[in-house]
C-alpha cells in the first residue's frame, strides 16, 4: 500500500470515528432534552397518585425514596367529583364538532380554491389569508355581544361556532396548498372517466390529502381541547370544559388537590393519546409540504 493509500485509509477511519461519536452524542443529547421535556408530565403523574398531606408536605421526587406513598385514591376521588366528570364529558362534546366541521368544510373549500374556477376565486382566497392574520382577542368582545344577541352566548353551540370560524382560514389556507399540489394530469384523467367533482373530491382528492387532513385534525383538536380563554367566556357556567372546572378547582387548591392533580393529568393525557395515535399521518403530512 502507498503513502498515499495509508493517509486516506486513515483519514476515512477518522472520520467514521468522529461521525459514530459525533452520533452518539447527539442521541445522548436527544435523550437528555426529551427527559427533561417530560419531567413536568412525569411529576403530574406522580403527584396525581400520592396523597394530598404528601403533596403538601414533600415534592412528587419523594415517591422514589417512599414506594409507600403510591395511592389510586386520588383517581377514585376524579370519578366521584361530578365537577370534573362533566367537564371531561363537555369537552368532547365541544372538540369533537368542533374538529369535524373544521375538517370538513375546509376540505371542501380547500378543494374548491385550488381546482374549481368561480368568478372571484383568488380575491375569496386572499380574504381567507387576511383573516389568519386577526387575533382572537380582538374579536371577543365583537362576537361575545353578537352571540348575546342570537342567544347563543353561553352555550355549547356558541363555543363551537367560535372555534370553527377562527379555525377556518388556516384549515383553508393549509388545505388548499395541499391540494394544489395534486397533479393535474391525475384530475383531468379521472374526470375523463366521467368522474363529477364530487366523486372527484371523494376518491381522488381526499385519498390524496389524507395526511394533510389528519395533520389539521390534530392541530385543531389539540387547539380547542386545551383553550381556556374561549371557554371561560362563550362556554355554559354550569357546564363548563376541564379547562374551565379545573381553573375552578384552583380557586381552592388546599381543598381539591386530590383532584386537581389527577384531573390534570387526564386532561392532559388524552390529547396526547390522539397526537400519539395519528403520529404516521401527522409526520406524513408535515413531510409532504417539504418534498414537494
Amino acid at each position: 500500500m502507498t503513502v498515499v493509500g495509508i493517509v486516506k485509509a486513515k483519514q476515512s477511519l477518522s472520520a467514521r470515528i468522529a461521525a459514530r461519536a459525533g452520533g452518539g452524542a447527539l442521541r445522548v443529547f436527544l435523550v437528555l432534552v426529551g427527559l427533561f421535556w417530560l419531567m413536568p408530565t412525569v411529576g403530574l403523574l406522580l403527584s396525581s397518585l400520592r396523597s394530598p398531606s404528601d403533596i403538601a408536605s414533600t415534592g412528587w421526587w419523594k415517591i422514589f425514596s417512599k414506594p409507600s406513598q403510591l395511592t389510586f385514591d386520588n383517581y377514585s376521588h376524579l370519578l366521584d367529583n361530578s365537577t370534573i366528570t362533566d367537564s371531561l364529558l363537555s369537552t368532547v362534546v365541544i372538540t369533537v364538532p368542533a374538529t369535524v366541521l373544521v375538517v370538513v368544510i375546509g376540505s371542501f373549500a380547500g378543494y374548491a380554491f385550488a381546482w374549481m374556477d368561480f368568478p372571484g376565486r383568488d380575491w375569496w382566497f386572499m380574504v381567507v389569508v387576511s383573516l389568519l392574520v386577526v387575533p382572537v382577542q380582538v374579536a371577543l368582545v365583537p362576537v361575545a355581544k353578537l352571540f348575546g344577541e342570537i342567544g347563543i352566548f353561553e352555550t355549547t353551540v356558541g363555543v363551537i361556532t367560535f372555534h370553527v370560524a377562527f379555525g377556518l382560514p388556516f384549515a383553508i389556507f393549509l388545505l388548499r396548498n395541499f391540494f394544489a399540489e395534486i397533479p393535474r394530469e391525475l384530475l383531468e384523467a379521472a374526470r375523463l372517466d366521467g368522474a363529477g367533482e364530487i366523486r372527484l373530491f371523494t376518491r381522488v382528492v381526499l385519498p390524496l390529502g389524507g395526511p394533510a387532513i389528519a395533520s389539521l385534525g390534530i392541530f385543531q383538536f389539540l387547539w380547542v381541547w386545551n383553550d381556556m380563554l374561549v371557554a371561560l367566556i362563550f362556554a355554559d357556567s354550569k357546564h363548563p370544559p376541564i379547562t374551565v372546572a379545573l381553573q375552578q378547582q384552583v380557586r381552592q387548591f388546599g381543598n381539591n388537590i386530590d383532584v386537581l392533580a389527577p384531573g390534570a393529568f387526564v386532561s392532559m393525557v388524552i390529547p396526547l393519546a390522539v397526537f400519539f395515535a395519528f403520529q404516521r399521518q401527522f409526520v406524513s403530512g408535515v413531510m409532504a409540504g417539504a418534498v414537494k
